[in-house]
């Protein structure tokens, strides 16, 4: 069977935060079950899971804000990698935006991951010359 791609379900959301937190990807500072019920509760956003044989192995979050589209949380199992589930998942975020006229695609990775920026060089991804400015707008520090 091999691995595929289809979007999340509400009920899907318990697994997927535990995938996010072994993959090493939540940070106190941001609540990743809220970031999951967002994402799939709004017309510009979407979860889609990667599943090897039928069982979870990869999610991602993507997003189109009308001017780019956005990745984020975009891991695989630990034990599971290499096998094609980060690819398989990062094409079926390019279709789904590209679904929705989204003319490129953004994200941002740590500058000291180096094993996420091999991998986003590998699929012909370039580091591009901006900096990410930010502001927290929920009062948390």
């Amino acid at each position: 069977m091999g691995i595929s791609v289809e979007p999340a379900r509400a009920g899907d959301r318990e697994a997927v935060v535990a995938l996010w937190r072994a993959a090493g990807l939540t940070r106190p500072w941001n609540d990743p079950r809220a970031d999951f019920d967002l994402a799939l509760g709004g017309p510009a956003s979407d979860i889609l899971l990667a599943r090897d044989d039928g069982a979870l192995c990869g999610a991602v979050m993507v997003g189109f804000d009308g001017h780019r589209g956005w990745v984020y949380y975009l891991g695989v199992d630990p034990a599971r990698r290499g096998k094609g589930a980060g690819r398989a998942l990062m094409a079926a975020s390019e279709q789904w935006l590209l679904a929705r006229g989204c003319p490129k695609i953004q994200l941002m990775v740590r500058g000291d991951n180096a094993q996420a920026r091999g991998f986003y060089d590998a699929l012909g991804y370039e580091v591009q010359d901006v900096v990410t400015i930010g502001r927290r707008l929920d009062g948390r520090a």
